[in-house]
């Protein structure tokens, strides 16, 4: 088993890292607060958000943009707090979770399609897109629960973690953002899709919360590598100065009342080969 090095713990759910200006940034959910966090374990609260807080990403002039899961917002970090950069709440289906941001500012958003946590039967879900300025429309829909998402290098692919589909699914990005030529990338089956991370040889770091590891996985569906981890792996990316760290959100689960108690949450890091590339 791959020895990780604990960065920090005592979080209740952490997701939605992001490597950002020599920082690690990520939401604790259940928490419910967004910290930066640097390589010597010292960390910053950021903001707070009430209704829980999951993806992040970053508008061209540096703002960051927040999902805010329970009321379905994107929230926008202004010079003097936080406001309201898009309403998704009459085209996401249930509660929104990741997001990526591309290089022009547009956000691509995902949603539960239904109430995970009270097991209500399971519903598809859309991908939603967020232009810089806050218009938003559906460009993807009968998703199975639409989760942890990545744009490759050259802007032109984005590939998405389908968790209840238990596949990565890639679409080709046109002029104005909309998405089309569908198409399963990898399926994992066994396995459960959540945050994931691409590396500059086009393989996907795959957190699969079911399988309490994170798995690399190429086009096609070869598992190449695995980091196995004590509890559960929800999220994770590619960071440090050379891109050549993986971080990865682990906690024993993701229930909001009991993770409040349990307080299990970490930040891994373990070393890899082949550095990160694309967006996030």
């Amino acid at each position: 088993m791959t020895e990780t090095n604990i960065l920090m713990d005592g979080l209740c759910f952490n997701e939605g890292p992001r490597w950002h200006e020599g920082r690690l940034w990520f939401s604790d959910m259940h928490g419910p607060k967004v910290y930066a966090l640097g390589l010597d374990g010292k960390s910053e609260v950021i903001a707070e958000v009430e209704n829980s807080p999951s993806g992040l990403g970053w508008l061209p002039d540096g703002r960051l943009l927040i999902v805010s899961m329970r009321d379905r917002k994107i929230l926008r970090m202004d010079p003097d707090g936080l406001s309201v950069h898009a309403d998704l709440s009459e085209l996401a289906s249930f509660h929104c979770n990741d997001m990526v941001v591309d290089r022009k500012g547009r956000a691509y958003v995902g949603n539960f399609g239904y109430d995970l946590f009270t097991g209500a039967d399971r519903k598809p879900a859309e991908l939603i897109l967020v232009e810089p300025d806050g218009k938003a429309r559906i460009v993807a829909e009968q998703m199975q629960f639409p989760n942890g998402t990545v744009i490759t290098p050259d802007g032109k692919t984005l590939i998405v973690g389908e968790s209840m589909g238990a596949c990565l699914t890639a679409f080709d990005i046109a002029d104005d953002g909309s998405l089309s030529n569908r198409r399963v990338w990898a399926q994992m089956e066994g396995a459960l899709p959540d945050g994931i991370a691409l590396d500059a040889e086009m393989g996907i770091w795959v957190a699969s919360p079911i399988s309490g590891a994170c798995l690399r996985v190429v086009e096609g569906g070869e598992i190449t590598d695995r980091v196995e981890v004590e509890n559960q792996a929800f999220a994770c990316a590619l960071g440090g100065p050379d891109r050549k760290t993986l971080f990865i959100c682990t906690a024993q689960d993701s229930d909001p009342e009991s993770s409040k108690q349990s307080r299990t949450g970490r930040i891994e890091a373990v070393a890899v080969k082949v550095p990160g590339a694309g967006l996030p």
